[in-house]
Parts: C-alpha cells; structure tokens; sequence
C-alpha cells in the first residue's frame, strides 16, 4: 500500500472513530466473506463494519483521540462503528457470534472509554431504546392514574356520604306516624 493510500486510510478510520457513538472490536479469523455479507445486513445501515491493518487502526485511533484499545488490535481485526443506537448493533453482534463460532469479539469503546467484551454483552442484553421509553411511558401513566384517583377520593367519599344521609333522610321521614 502506498504511502498516499495508507494515509488516506487512516484519516478515513479516524473519521469513523470521531462520527462513531460506539465501537466494537472484533476477530473475524474463518469466517467467510458470505458470513461477513451477512454480518453486515444484520448490523443495519447505522453500523459499519470495517475490516483493516492493525497499524493503521492503531494510527486512526491515535489520531481520533481513542484510548485503551491498542491491545485489541492483534490478529484479523475488524471494527464495527455504530452511529445511533449502540444497543442494536451489540444485539446483532452477540446474535451472529453465537451462530458463527469463528467471530469473537474483542472489546469496545463507548462515552470516552475501553469496553470489555463483558460490558459489552451487558450492552447487547439492555432493552432497546424504544422499549425502555415505552416501560417509562407506562410507569409514569400509572403514576399519573394513581394519582388522579387519590385526589378523586375525598370528592368521592364526600358524595357517597351525602347520598347515604339523603337515603337515611328519605327513610326516616317515611317512617313518620302519620297525624
């Protein structure tokens, strides 16, 4: 690779860290580019995953300011940078390295920091997004219906408790000996 290409790439890599929300580190030693096709469907079009030299990624991190990750990039590496959500493309990385034995995740980084595969996978068993508004959406509407019936309550009781004395009222006049 030329010197213009190798800088090229590395100034794209770094791109792609400084635009990414969440990396994750990846091995892709014996899998098939059909397999790799396949992991790139899965991820969607907010993750791209990149297959590149150690040095280069190396390079493109340094530049981009991305600690903690030199030990990761060892061996067939290849880096899926998520834009978006971080939890889906996690869920579709798990999901296709539990099918296909030969992919192994590495690592990650995420909000200025390294990720260890298991903060990963912890990341990859969280809720989606839209679950998670949906849960709090419900929690506070239950709250909301608790609440208009406690200060319904006195209002309530009040009524009953006129309707009761009324009926009383009504009742003891009819017993009345007539005169």
């Amino acid at each position: 690779m030329a010197k213009a290409d190798k800088a090229t790439a590395v100034a794209d890599i770094a791109e792609k860290f400084k635009e990414s929300t969440a990396t994750v580190v990846t091995e892709y030693r014996g899998l098939t580019v059909s397999h790799l096709a396949e992991l790139r469907r899965s991820l969607g079009t907010s993750t791209t995953y990149t297959v590149a030299k150690n040095t280069l990624v190396k390079r493109a991190a340094a530049e981009a300011g991305i600690e903690g990750l030199d030990e990761l990039f060892a061996g067939p590496t290849a880096i899926a940078f998520i834009e978006g959500e971080p939890v889906d493309a996690a869920k579709a990385i798990k999901k296709f390295a539990k099918d296909n034995k030969a992919l192994i995740v590495k690592g990650g980084y995420m909000d200025g920091r390294a990720l260890s595969v298991a903060e990963v996978e912890k990341i990859a068993d969280l809720e989606s997004r839209e679950v998670l508004l949906s849960k709090l959406a419900g929690a506070m509407k239950a709250k909301q219906s608790q609440t208009a019936a406690l200060f319904a309550a006195p209002a309530s009781q009040i009524a009953r408790l006129a309707a009761a004395l009324q009926e009383k009222k009504a009742g003891s006049d009819d017993s009345a000996p007539a005169a």
